[in-house]
């Protein structure tokens, strides 16, 4: 068996599933890059469609759709060009943070600036996630049906993976 050989080299780690070998980078961190790496791009795309909110309704017909599913709110009460521009800034610095964090992209500044800055993404998205369902309860309901079904569940596993990559990146 070469795979357990290796694992006992540190070359590869055993999947606690099946007991396969699966390579690893050397010190077992291949996992948090690609789990850095996944939520990074996501949390980089998510903020990309908030850039483009603040200019269009886009993929809703109208801003009347887009209300009602997006935000759950009357049209005059949708968020202004600004805010969703300053949204989509700070979900692309959360995108940094957590990639720098995991080992998906170069790192600056200080290692404790990326370790709290990931675990700070981590507790929002999770508390987005968890109180979401309650706190936005009052809004429409095809809003609050797809806060259940999409927008708390991604928040949760976006995260999840950001405690991950707080917890074990370098």
């Amino acid at each position: 068996m070469a795979g357990r050989a290796d694992i006992r080299q540190g070359a590869a780690a055993e999947c606690r599933c099946c007991g396969n070998a699966v390579a690893t980078d050397g010190d077992g961190r291949r996992g948090v890059r690609v789990t850095a790496a996944a939520v990074a791009g996501t949390l980089a795309a998510v903020g990309g469609l908030h850039a483009v909110w603040s200019r269009s309704p886009w993929p809703c017909r109208d801003r009347e759709q887009f209300a009602d599913l997006v935000v759950g709110v009357a049209p005059d009460r949708l968020p202004s060009a600004p805010a969703c521009l300053g949204v989509a800034g700070l979900l692309g610095t959360a995108a940094y943070l957590v990639a720098a964090r995991g080992g998906a992209l170069p790192a600056a500044g200080p290692r404790r600036l990326r370790t709290a800055g990931s675990a700070a993404v981590a507790g929002v998205l999770l508390t987005r996630g968890l109180a979401g369902p309650l706190a936005f309860a009052h809004r429409s309901p095809a809003f609050v049906r797809l806060d259940r079904r999409v927008y708390a569940p991604l928040c949760l596993a976006l995260g999840a993976g950001a405690a991950v990559v707080a917890a074990r990146g370098r």
